[in-house]
């Protein structure tokens, strides 16, 4: 059941997406991948994290400590590179775009766990593309109206517009692409390690999992996150 969940299994390394078990689903074979299992398992830690997080804070005192401290640490941090980017809009996307960072991070440092990170999935990082896209849309509807949505489609002039519809549908593709392909290179890079070089592979890949899992992990969240906050701000508009 394993087999692919973990980046070294007993029974060989390696990055590809692995069946564990299928059920019916109104007359079709449904299968649960290892992205699932992962996913699965970055949700259960999330959510023992924010259940923790939760009875800390209601027993917070003014001065934080230990764990409190941590939470409104993180909190604090999120919330001003969100109104650094967004300014008086930080507030509307908060939940949204910091529970974004937090999933695509832990997912991202999963491999340090010894776990394939589900983001190393495209069918992970497509849909989180998608959302964003739809946020795009939905605002530049709201605070542009249509008639700024048609005249932005039509800048500098009309002829354009085809150009701009495949910029705009380009989105999510490069949100998604670029966050799937710097996390599966990384994955990609560690199980060749682990499984050309097997038993010498001791202790040293760790500085290899800090640069691939840790900093560039960190670095592809940061960059996704940047971006969705920037197409957001640009589809708002001054206002």
């Amino acid at each position: 059941m394993y087999d692919g969940v973990l980046l070294a299994a007993d029974s060989g390394v390696d990055f590809f997406i692995h069946k564990v078990f299928s059920y019916n689903w109104f007359g079709h074979e449904v299968w649960i991948t290892t992205s699932h299992v992962c996913i699965l398992i970055v949700f259960l830690i999330l959510t023992v994290f924010a259940l923790c997080a939760n009875a800390a804070m209601k027993k917070a005192n003014d001065v934080p400590t230990g764990f409190q401290n941590v939470v409104e640490l993180i909190v604090e941090l999120l919330d001003h590179m969100l109104k650094t980017n967004m300014g008086s809009h930080a507030h509307q996307f908060a939940n949204y775009i910091e529970t974004v960072f937090v999933f695509i991070l832990l997912s991202n440092i999963s491999g340090l766990l010894g776990l394939r990170p589900p983001t190393a999935d495209y069918g992970v990082t497509f849909p989180l593309g998608v959302i964003t896209f739809c946020l795009i849309f939905v605002n530049k509807i709201r605070y542009q109206k249509v008639s700024g949505f048609l005249k932005g489609l039509c800048d500098p002039w009309p002829i354009w517009a085809p150009i701009n519809v495949i910029g705009d549908v380009a989105v999510p593709i490069s949100l998604s692409l670029r966050l799937f392909a710097n996390v599966l290179s990384g994955t990609v890079m560690m199980a060749l390690v682990y499984g050309l070089l097997k038993w010498i592979a001791l202790f040293w890949p760790a500085a290899l999992h800090v640069y691939f899992d840790l900093f560039s992990g960190a670095i592809q969240t940061y960059v996704f996150c940047m971006l969705t906050m920037t197409y957001i701000s640009d589809a708002i508009g001054e206002k």
